[in-house]
């Protein structure tokens, strides 16, 4: 494991593979810890701005360029930029189940199976865990 990948890598890059990685660390943290506490709620608002950190960063990402200099992962960001919003007016709403879902579910598929989509070679990442 090396992080010069990483360091080499442009500022929207670094700053979207750090935030990813904390926003994974944290939001494991959140899930394994109780919910509606003033701690739930401080970890969950940072975990949050931790994402709209790597969503916003990640239009300035432009690597896989399928469609002037975007690609299908930059719909998965407006995605995960709804789907945080939603999560928010449901808590608010006082709809608990509907906020669990949706953050859930923008951790599952932004953090754990896009995250996964990363190790794979050619991916930054991949030569960060896998060396090469």
């Amino acid at each position: 494991m090396s992080l010069a990948p990483l360091d080499a890598a442009s500022l929207a890059v670094q700053l979207h593979a750090w935030a990813a990685m904390a926003a994974f660390l944290l939001g494991l943290a959140v899930l394994f810890r109780k919910k509606g506490t003033l701690l739930h709620k401080v970890m969950g608002r940072t975990w949050v701005a931790l994402m709209l950190a790597v969503s916003l960063s990640s239009f300035w990402i432009h690597e896989l360029n399928q469609f002037m200099g975007f690609s299908w992962i930059h719909l998965l960001s407006i995605l995960v930029l709804y789907s945080m919003t939603m999560a928010i007016i449901e808590i608010r709403r006082g709809n608990v189940r509907a906020h669990r879902i949706g953050m859930l579910s923008t951790f599952a598929g932004a953090l754990v199976i896009a995250g996964l989509f990363t190790l794979m070679p050619g991916r930054i990442m991949h030569a960060v865990v896998f060396g090469g």
